[in-house]
């Protein structure tokens, strides 16, 4: 009975393990190699690495400064920010996935801002109605387009799915820059907080929404 709890206890600790996964952040001092002139002149070098157990998870890179407009009035929405806006440069070195769990292939994406509609079919994603939309950078000529969301969806289904593959955006939690923070039950979803000029924005790098 003893080694059963033992074992039972050591296999319980090796899924908590698993399934909260811990990351670190690393700096990155140059922008992804070929980045077209339209996107290298919006994006500094520098950016961000997170890395887990197993190596490189995610690299972003922001715009030097993310356009901002008033105040949403929506209070689901928590980003000043308009539909289709471009937000940055993101690069899976491996095989990545989305916060719907979509596998996502490596490469360079383009991030974009939307909010998701309310209606039913959107119910209980998030608390909030923040998202980046990524697509392959290869089919995303412009980075001064401001695509409306049916549009930005279509673009944005590049994992097999009707689903476009998303990334939940929120305030930080905190005012420490850059920083890896935990949240959600049990600390599953691990989230990057950035200040992009005078913008402070957070984005759950790894977590599966539900999950």
């Amino acid at each position: 009975m003893i080694f059963m709890r033992k074992l039972l206890a050591i296999l319980f600790c090796t899924a908590v393990l698993g399934f909260s996964q811990d990351y670190k952040l690393e700096p990155i001092t140059s922008a992804p190699a070929d980045l077209p002139a339209a996107y290298a002149a919006l994006v500094p070098a520098q950016g961000y690495r997170v890395v887990g157990s197993s190596g490189p998870w995610v690299e972003i890179w922001f715009r030097k400064s993310i356009p901002t407009g008033a105040k949403p009035t929506d209070p689901a929405i928590t980003l000043p920010i308009a539909q289709g806006t471009f937000l940055g440069i993101l690069r899976f070195p491996s095989k990545g996935a989305d916060r719907r769990g979509q596998t996502i292939k490596p490469g360079v994406y383009t991030m974009r801002y939307s909010d998701f509609p309310v209606d039913g079919a959107h119910q209980g994603v998030a608390p909030q109605r923040d998202f980046a939309l990524l697509t392959p950078i290869a089919n995303d000529a412009d980075p001064a387009a401001m695509p409306d969301f049916e549009k930005l969806v279509n673009m944005s289904k590049t994992s097999g799915t009707n689903h476009p593959c998303v990334f939940s955006l929120e305030p930080p939690a905190g005012n420490t820059f850059p920083q890896i923070t935990k949240e959600g039950d049990g600390d599953k979803d691990t989230v990057l907080n950035v200040k992009v000029g005078d913008l402070p924005i957070a984005i759950i790098v790894a977590g599966q929404a539900g999950a």
